[in-house]
């Protein structure tokens, strides 16, 4: 049986080989690896990359081929036996071409559980290798991902949380014309510039660097990579975002700190609150999951029917506004929720759920050791009633919510147009008309005036909408008052860092910030814990006496104090910062 290379799971390590000592050993094989291939595809369509690997010893005389196989299509057998039996096809192949030719068979599925296990030593052989025959480019794809996630993780490791591959390429189709590469930055730790100015400009390097990387490795795709800074990527979590769950689903970490995979494995457990279209899943999944469990074994009926009643029971109490239950909770939640608190519906059901919940801990627990037909026919006949019970449940929900839900989407949205219109000084100013008067000043697209102009509307005319169409305009005001916030947030850096002045003292760096009445010490800025002290700032423009303060108390001033159009230093602060650093201390004043 074959297996993949050794070097598959073990540290990884540079070729003992050179590129061109590897080149001049793939020119002196050409003719043999491409009989291989020719002979290979006409037995084993199924075949989509082969690659010459760089030898585990420098003289060896074993030339490893990587043959690559695609076994995401629907197999009639186990997908390793599936390998091997290739794999000995291909033995026998290479043997009759050139008997120092190991093919190594790989299925696409041990290349992805190898990443997501943190094992990344084939990936990094495979972007040292010479392709012989690459179907859909997905050896290409992998070779410019290693060779972009060497420069990144060089560069700024430090703020590197996952590097991760997205996107039909690595799931083995070539619907795609683009190779999509996703980036998390740890933003947590960063005080010397805001969060989005950390994104934006560290974004702009790491793209520079795929278009070096797509140029060392020649591929032909495109190269696309998106960077997330970590507090926003949790933001996107937090409201189920479509892209981010499907980020996570089929992601395929090629460099990972712990984060990726950690949300993974939690979104594999349904421990991540799903989207209002992962909702429609479960329901849908209710219905089928009834009509499996007719004629099926005892152990299955009973996960079948469970689970039938469990995830819309569940997917009733997300809509409703709690966070995914456990099943003990759900069948308590939905009692206490929806029977006696609401009186949406009735208790039969709640009693149906728990009963179902009941039978299926029987027969987890070997309590319960057969169902006869009668008991099994009432089950699916509860069960049934139940679901269709559950489905009117959800337009009640649907009618009791959405108001409320409009009303606070309408409120969330003038709240933010009204905290940039008093950044730009119009807090007099009505919220339509000053964003108007903005969009005319060139400061947003007029697209969002009119955005505005539809999430206001919508509280008057909500109840002609169906939920796809308020779900999309949840979507719209989200993206308007995300970027109304940050375009906030910009401004606010740009006032505050007027209000700075860097010193030096010796070979240390510290900031001063001069807010309304205090001013704020940060005495060295690149210790790894900061020491924040803080002053009054007295009429005569010196500094009073210095107290301890935190990081925290600063931020939270930075947020709430109004920085001064103009911020004018007098000597008297250079005489205390004298006697607090010494002569020889050095101000330098932001421009």
């Amino acid at each position: 049986m074959n297996n993949p290379p050794a070097s598959s799971t073990s540290q990884p390590q540079i070729p003992q080989m050179s590129e061109e000592e590897l080149k001049k050993k793939f020119e002196k094989l050409k003719v043999q690896l491409e009989k291989f291939k020719k002979k290979a595809l006409e037995s084993h369509k199924e075949i989509i990359g082969i690659a010459l690997l760089p030898p585990e010893k420098k003289d060896s005389t074993v030339n490893d081929v990587l043959v690559l196989i695609d076994d995401t299509q629907d197999l009639k057998e186990d997908k390793f036996i599936f390998r091997d039996k290739i794999a000995v096809s291909l033995d026998k192949i290479a043997k009759e071409i050139d008997k120092d030719l190991k093919p190594q068979a790989l299925i696409l599925t041990e290349l992805r559980e190898a990443c997501f296990d943190g094992k990344y030593e084939l990936i990094n052989l495979i972007s040292y290798s010479f392709f012989v025959y690459d179907a859909k480019d997905l050896l290409g794809a992998l070779k410019v991902s290693e060779i972009h996630r060497s420069m990144v993780i060089k560069k700024f490791e430090k703020y590197v949380v996952s590097y991760v591959a997205v996107g039909s390429l690595f799931r083995g189709d070539a619907k795609s014309n683009d190779i999509d590469i996703a980036i998390v930055i740890d933003d947590t730790d960063v005080k010397k510039m805001n969060r989005l100015e950390l994104r934006d400009k560290l974004g702009a390097i790491i793209r520079s660097m795929g278009y070096e990387a797509a140029t060392i490795a020649g591929v032909k795709k495109e190269f696309h990579i998106q960077v997330y800074i970590l507090t926003d990527f949790w933001d996107a979590i937090k409201e189920a975002s479509p892209v981010i769950f499907t980020f996570l689903r089929d992601g395929v970490p090629l460099y990972d700190r712990g984060i990726f995979m950690s949300w993974k494995l939690l979104l594999q457990m349904g421990r991540i609150r799903p989207s209002p279209e992962a909702i429609d899943v479960h329901m849908d999944m209710g219905t089928r999951l009834v009509d499996r469990a007719k004629g099926t074994l005892l152990t299955i009926v009973g996960e079948d029917l469970y689970y039938a009643a469990l995830n819309p029971s569940q997917a009733a109490l997300m809509l409703y506004g709690v966070p995914p239950p456990t099943p003990k909770e759900t069948v308590k939640l939905v009692e206490e929720i929806f029977v006696k608190r609401e009186k949406l519906l009735e208790q039969k059901y709640a009693t149906i759920l728990a009963n179902t919940v009941k039978t299926h801990k029987d027969i987890e627990h070997g309590v319960i050791k057969e169902i006869t037909g009668k008991q099994m026919d009432k089950m699916l006949a509860d069960v049934k009633d139940y679901l269709q019970r559950i489905k009117k449940l959800f337009s009640q929900i649907e009618k009791q919510t959405e108001k409320k839900f409009v009303n606070e989407l309408h409120e969330s949205c003038r709240k933010a147009v009204e905290e940039v219109l008093v950044a730009e000084n119009m807090s007099n100013v009505k919220p339509e008309l000053g964003l108007k008067r903005l969009v005319d000043q060139g400061k947003f697209p007029k697209k969002f005036l009119e955005d505005f102009k539809d999430i206001i509307k919508v509280k008057d005319n909500y109840a002609k909408m169906n939920k796809h169409e308020i779900e999309k305009v949840r979507r719209e005001t989200a993206t308007f008052i995300r970027t109304v916030v940050e375009y906030v947030q910009r401004k606010r850096g740009a006032e505050v860092e007027r209000a700075r002045i860097r010193i030096k003292y010796g070979d240390k760096f510290g900031d001063i910030f001069l807010l309304e009445s205090v001013a704020y010490i940060i005495e060295d800025i690149d210790a790894p814990k900061k020491e924040v002290l803080k002053a009054k700032l007295l009429p005569n423009g010196g500094l009073g006496g210095l107290e301890k303060s935190s990081l925290e108390e600063f931020e939270k001033a930075l947020a709430e104090a109004k920085v001064p159009k103009n911020v004018f230093i007098k000597e008297k602060i250079f005489e205390d910062l004298r006697k607090i650093y010494g002569k020889d201390v050095e101000v330098q004043v932001s421009d």
